[in-house]
């Protein structure tokens, strides 16, 4: 690996994040240097969001991820690189954030998160950040799960196009299942189209966005580095905003996006969340046309595993 850890003995934390002086107060930097943030999955997303709370001068992590960084990640991960490729994400990033921060205290989990060790994942941590691939659904909600029930916030921003969306949920209020209508009944197609349906109500990037690159079968999709670069911005002003109680914080079932490419904002409510009739549209219409791809491509040996 490239990268190597800085010595702590001549590195003045003081110092290092004296430029956010104007910006976050004495008292708040101590308080974000004494915060917790657990970052699950630390690619497109994740990766580029943890680097921006670690130069926040947020103190301590807890960062899950058990994939390798391969080629197809260059486009859009931060630490995606020909020295990286075949090594741990969690690793990887572990190294890279020690070598900006060599006092931070940090909990690498190379396993896979599931009902064993999420609350291990969860604890100590004052906020939740999901990182985690667009079609893992169900770990998704197992950890909001979790974070609602230890009091904490729980928040993801996702690139959407040359766009950014997000949706935050805290302790109270709207849950994670009842903004996007989940449940247990649904299958992978289904669950998949509640979320990225519910994630972006407004759709923005419908005028550019060519939809044919959406490979459910292979769990691709078009995604851009500036997007994911702009939702690590979003993630470290609501974290920032949390960490320091600083309000006001929109939770679901308010949602938002931010559109560089055609220069707008939208930040709505959705009443019912996902429930809503015109959500109920939109994600008929986008379940039919995966099923529909889903069997133009299927060969007649897996015509039996199909989602």
């Amino acid at each position: 690996m490239v990268m190597t850890a800085g010595n702590a003995s001549d590195w003045s934390y003081t110092e290092a994040f004296l430029r956010n002086r104007g910006l976050v107060g004495e008292d708040e930097q101590q308080r974000l240097r004494n915060s917790r943030v657990a970052v699950a999955g630390l690619g497109g997303v994740g990766g580029i969001d943890l680097v921006t709370l670690v130069r926040l001068g947020i103190g301590k992590f807890t960062i899950a991820d058990p994939d390798v960084f391969e080629i197809r990640n260059t486009n859009r991960q931060y630490g995606a690189m020909r020295s990286t490729e075949g090594q741990g994400k969690a690793d990887v990033m572990c190294s890279i954030v020690r070598d900006i921060n060599p006092e931070i205290d940090i909990r690498v989990i190379r396993e896979p998160l599931g009902e064993t060790n999420a609350d291990a994942f969860l604890h100590g941590a004052n906020v939740l950040v999901d990182g985690i691939d667009a079609f893992e659904i169900d770990l998704r909600r197992l950890l909001f799960t979790k974070a609602r029930a230890s009091g904490i916030y729980a928040l993801g921003a996702g690139p959407v196009g040359f766009s950014t969306v997000w949706t935050i949920f805290g302790p109270r209020g709207m849950t994670f299942d009842r903004y996007f209508d989940l449940d247990d009944a649904m299958d992978p197609v289904e669950k998949f189209v509640a979320y990225v349906v519910g994630m972006a109500p407004a759709a923005v990037q419908k005028t550019y966005m060519n939809l044919s690159h959406l490979d459910f079968a292979n769990r691709s999709g078009p995604s851009a580095s500036l997007a994911c670069h702009l939702a690590s911005g979003v993630i470290g002003a609501e974290v920032l905003k949390i960490l320091l109680d600083r309000g006001p914080i929109r939770t679901a079932p308010y949602y938002q996006q931010f559109d560089a490419y055609v220069g707008r904002l939208v930040r709505r409510r959705l009443p019912g969340g996902n429930r809503h009739p015109l959500q109920r549209l939109k994600r008929r219409w986008l379940t039919r046309y995966i099923r529909r791809r889903l069997r133009d491509t299927v060969t007649p040996d897996d015509a039996n595993e199909r989602p």
